[in-house]
């Protein structure tokens, strides 16, 4: 072996090696961000009077039903004697706390926050069932000063439109009562002190009506950073708006996966295809984060009376039907394709970077199998909804809320 030859092989050597080194290090950082995002944790207080519908609220947020095992305690008489934290059951950073009522005689705003532990929460959702009161008023002053965000929810307005049908039937008209309902609640804040109170009409059982989508807006709006991408990921997607938010807000994080997946193909002597297992926790996850898993689709069912193999129908994308590492495979490889020829002409002009020159090609390939995934799992999730929900307006007539314009799908 001459000089020339063992120089060229140490340079190769070193080469290798400055790419490990720096493949290494960038993926410790995007390893970072990830685990910062995934870490985020998200501390919702749900308060109101004995009865308000506080637990099954918190139920219909987490897209259980009363009678699920992981469910919060409901019943007629307040179940919650302290602050009792409820778990997202797919974000674990995510808790939902079932504050005590608020309705009793010795009840003081103040020592009520303090006692339930204030600071940990994001922000308070205030729930009534019929009339805000004077303790609402003072709970929502308190927070306020405390320099925490408050939102009303006037629970049960299902229940109350069927009621007031049956008080006046040839006279009921939907969008007055509903409006009607709201601008009273609106009336009893503002005449105990309260400016531009937030009001919110919701039924737990049917969170695609009524204020629901609005609701879940307006938090996404005033929440910040990481802090509102775990809300649009952890709130059910009730509306195709809903779901487009947090497809978009995903879809910011692409690049993160994506570079992470290449850099396991930028290591020299590691299989191209070790990043498959990687790719497909995150695939899983987006398919969940849109609710086409079994279970989300099976409560889907649940709550709109639909058959849950007429929701499964809906899902029609190559990854919703067959979400394998073999369907995996083909996509990337077949992203693969575009990039080799240009690849091949890299590594003959500079051989040196033959590992990252396969990184990038891993990169482009990650990087459109999860734009494809998540494209797909939105219209899949738009016609899932869509099913669930259109029968309504057949079915209720001049009973059905008028729909959030993002509903009516394509």
């Amino acid at each position: 072996m001459n000089a020339l030859e063992i120089r060229e092989q140490d340079l190769k050597e070193m080469g290798s090696l400055i790419q490990s080194r720096v493949v290494l290090e960038v993926s410790t950082q995007v390893q970072s961000l990830l685990d910062s995002l995934d870490s985020t944790t998200l501390d919702i207080a749900v308060t109101g009077e004995s009865g308000a519908g506080k637990s099954t609220f918190i139920n219909a947020l987490r897209g259980l039903h009363d009678g699920d095992p992981c469910a919060a305690r409901t019943g007629v008489i307040e179940t919650t004697a302290s602050p009792t934290p409820y778990q997202h059951p797919h974000l674990p950073s995510v808790r939902l706390w079932d504050l005590p009522g608020i309705g009793t005689p010795c009840f003081q705003a103040e020592t009520y926050l303090h006692q339930t532990g204030f600071e940990r929460y994001d922000f308070f959702i205030i729930v009534a069932s019929e009339r805000f009161r004077e303790s609402h008023v003072g709970l929502a002053r308190a927070v306020k000063a405390m320099g925490k965000r408050f939102y009303f929810v006037r629970s049960k307005a299902d229940q109350d439109l069927r009621a007031s049908q049956r008080r006046r039937p040839t006279r009921f008209q939907e969008a007055q009562v509903l409006r009607e309902m709201k601008e009273d609640c609106v009336r009893q804040l503002q005449k105990q002190g309260l400016d531009s109170p937030k009001v919110f009409l919701v039924s737990s059982f049917e969170l695609h009506r009524f204020d629901f989508p609005l609701l879940q807006e307006t938090l996404a709006e005033e929440l910040e950073g990481h802090k509102r991408h775990v809300l649009l990921l952890s709130f059910p997607s009730v509306t195709a708006a809903a779901v487009q938010k947090k497809k978009n807000s995903l879809r910011k994080h692409i690049w993160k996966k994506a570079l992470l997946a290449s850099f396991v193909s930028a290591l020299p002597g590691l299989p191209i295809h070790l990043n498959v297992p990687m790719l497909m926790n995150t695939l899983v996850t987006y398919r969940r984060n849109f609710g086409l898993d079994d279970a989300s689709l099976g409560a889907l069912a649940l709550a709109s009376s639909k058959p849950s193999c007429e929701l499964k129908s809906q899902v029609c994308s190559t990854l919703g039907r067959d979400l394998s590492e073999n369907a995996v495979h083909s996509i990337l490889s077949q992203a693969a394709l575009y990039g080799q020829m240009a690849a091949h002409l890299v590594k003959n002009k500079v051989p040196l970077l033959d590992n990252l020159v396969a990184g990038g090609i891993s990169f482009v390939a990650a990087y459109y199998l999860l734009h494809t995934a998540l494209d797909s799992f939105a219209q899949d999730a738009q016609r899932v909804l869509e099913k669930a929900y259109s029968f309504e307006d057949e079915a209720q007539g001049s009973l059905c809320y008028p729909p959030d314009p993002g509903f009516l799908f394509d």
